[in-house]
């Protein structure tokens, strides 16, 4: 029962299966706050060229519904949606994930600035996951109370709290790393 859908697709049939309907705006905003994490968000066109795809497939039902008087589509999954979605959960392999880490590029080149430069962009990054741990642990939070073994936001929570530890991990290597430019930066 192959779909042949991009990841973004079988993303969006994952954030249908929570129990509502949703409109594209309410699924760009889901993503924002859950994808945003670990994979990429898509954009809102991104969004509605999958939900016409997934719609034309027969995976998602749209619905024409008012909201504040005016009127407004909304997509919910389908049975058929929810079987191309297993399919896709249970006959696509795992795979190793494609690191695409800026971060570890410029480091990797690091020889080619000054040492202090290297330092300044370790420490801005150290920022940046303090602020998405701090964003993490948010949206962890929420969580609670719905996350234990057969509830709907468990899933969600294991990854909240891998999120966490790959952050706290990132920051460890971040430090070590600044902790072992300053030989060079007081050479």
């Amino acid at each position: 029962m192959s779909q042949d859908l991009p990841a973004t697709g079988y993303a969006i049939l994952g954030l249908l299966t929570f129990g509502d309907e949703l409109t594209g705006y309410e699924i760009k905003q889901r993503a924002d706050i859950t994808l945003r994490f670990y994979w990429v968000s898509p954009a809102m066109s991104q969004i509605y060229t999958e939900l016409r795809r997934l719609t034309d497939r027969g995976l998602v039902a749209a619905a024409a519904r008012t909201d504040g008087g005016r009127e407004v589509t909304s997509y919910a999954i389908t049975e058929t949606g929810q079987a191309a979605l297993r399919a896709w959960m249970d006959g696509t392999p795992a795979g190793f994930p494609v690191l695409k880490h800026t971060v570890l590029l410029r480091l990797l080149v690091g020889h080619a600035t000054e040492p202090e430069q290297t330092a300044r962009m370790l420490e801005e990054y150290v920022a940046e996951l303090a602020q998405a741990t701090a964003d993490l642990a948010e949206v962890r939070e929420s969580l609670r109370g719905a996350d234990r073994p057969g509830e709907p936001l468990r899933f969600p929570s294991l990854v909240a709290d891998w999120g966490l530890d790959y952050f706290a991990a990132e920051t460890r290597h971040a430090h070590r790393a600044l902790d072992s430019l300053q030989d060079d930066r007081s050479a």
